[in-house]
């Protein structure tokens, strides 16, 4: 279906068209509509799928062409760094309708807060806030909000997770009843629907499968211990640096984000890092220097995981596996996004299989587990071997029972890359990857 059978006004549609959108994705098809009849909504649908237009079009179709002195829609997001970019893409949609946007969100000056309760005095047409910044002005009595129109939750989920179920409650109690609420979410938990029907009325709900990411994605793991992850990181980008891409990398604790980062320095890559002890201007500098090609590798925990949309991501690297099966799905979503190819890489220790096994019963696939590069697999073969239930002890690339630990309940994958003969079966792609 395309934009201009969704009955947008002309100027979204001009706006549309001159940032080359011409079809609607299917979460846009199924939503956009729904909003337009001024209905409360539920949507589940995983990053990437084009949620944030889904909301954001009908919305400005609402408010094109009205003047208001006071706040016509509240966008309440999670994290600073999905504020600013929904708020960027509020700007390319609304161009030609006069629509104006304001991003609030924590972590910057006293003269950044000054400048938002100007702003919010003042009256815009949509806020696009976190919860806690938002409550700081709100408590201070000048935000003209009662007579907002549509207030909009998205990445509703992780909000709940983050525990801002009290801050967006206090929010709530400061909005008209007679609203519309849209409530967005990439999973559908009991705990989400529990807390829709405290804010929303009758709500419409429609629902994508988030348990599966993108078909052009190769996904390829290694059986690897942690004291060989920066060796095995190393070789996989020294063999790319020549190609003109750019590449993140997870792992779940800002320690590791700081030595992989330096590690990766070490060989000549242009190298950016972002986790919380970064301050806003140093995380917002690092991202717009990924965007524009002046860092071509980027190293973050699961603070990027989610809702940052950075085209031409061509490689994603696991250097640990995620606590939540979810979370793996929103980090590999990070590459092979508008219809582009990706690779998604995942480094696997021994006490970690059995979640990397929750995620392959989450995604119903099984994901190649392929062999070291050969100075690496000598190097595992020195290590000790396991010990059963996983606690500490090395993880040995070829295959066999765990001596002096019983025998292992999951076999190690065997020397060589176990299923290797399976690559593409498994990946629905051709050859192995280099590197």
């Amino acid at each position: 279906m395309t934009f201009t059978e969704l009955a947008l006004n002309e100027q979204l549609l001009d706006g549309l068209d001159a940032m080359g959108f011409v079809t609607a994705t299917p979460i846009q098809e199924k939503a956009i509509p729904v909003i337009l009849d001024g209905k409360d909504l539920i949507a589940c649908a995983q990053t990437g799928t084009g949620k944030t237009a889904a909301f954001l079009l009908p919305t400005l179709h609402h408010l094109t062409g009205t003047e208001s002195a006071s706040i016509d829609t509240l966008i309440l997001v999670p994290t600073r760094e999905l504020a600013v970019q929904i708020d960027q893409q509020l700007e390319g949609f609304a161009y030609f309708t006069g629509v104006t946007s304001l991003p609030i969100y924590g972590g910057r000056s006293g003269e950044s807060f000054n400048q938002e309760k100007k702003a919010l005095t003042t009256g815009a047409n949509i806020v696009v806030a976190t919860p806690g910044r938002l409550i700081a002005h709100l408590n201070l009595g000048y935000v003209k909000i009662s007579k907002l129109k549509h207030l909009i939750l998205d990445e509703a989920d992780r909000m709940l997770d983050m525990g801002f179920v009290n801050d967006l409650l206090k929010i709530v109690s400061f909005l008209p009843k007679d609203r519309q609420t849209l409530m967005f979410s990439a999973t559908m938990p009991p705990k989400i629907k529990k807390f829709a029907a405290r804010i929303l009325r009758n709500p419409q709900e429609i629902s994508f499968a988030v348990s599966k990411p993108a078909e052009k994605i190769m996904q390829i793991a290694y059986l690897i211990e942690d004291e060989l992850k920066p060796k095995l990181l190393q070789h996989l980008l020294g063999n790319r640096k020549e190609k003109d891409e750019r590449i993140i990398i997870f792992s779940s604790t800002k320690a590791n984000v700081d030595r992989i980062a330096r590690a990766l320095r070490d060989t000549g890559l242009t190298v950016g890092q972002i986790h919380s002890d970064f301050d806003q201007n140093q995380r917002e500098e690092t991202l717009r220097n990924f965007k524009n090609g002046n860092l071509k590798v980027l190293v973050a925990t699961d603070i990027l995981s989610r809702g940052i949309d950075v085209k031409g991501i061509n490689l994603v690297i696991n250097n640990s596996v995620p606590g939540d099966a979810e979370d793996y799905i929103h980090r590999i979503g990070r590459t092979a996004r508008a219809d582009a190819d990706g690779i998604a890489i995942t480094l696997i220790n021994y006490k970690d299989r059995r979640k990397f096994k929750d995620i392959e019963k989450l995604m119903e696939k099984e994901v190649v587990k392929t062999s070291l590069p050969e100075h690496l697999q000598k190097l595992a073969d020195k290590l000790p071997r396991p010990t059963k239930g996983g606690g500490g002890g090395g993880y040995r690339g070829r295959g066999g029972n765990n001596r002096g630990g019983g025998k292992s309940t999951n076999k190690p994958f065997r020397k060589g890359g176990g299923n290797n003969k399976n690559w593409s079966k498994n990946n629905n792609r051709g050859s192995k990857p280099k590197g």
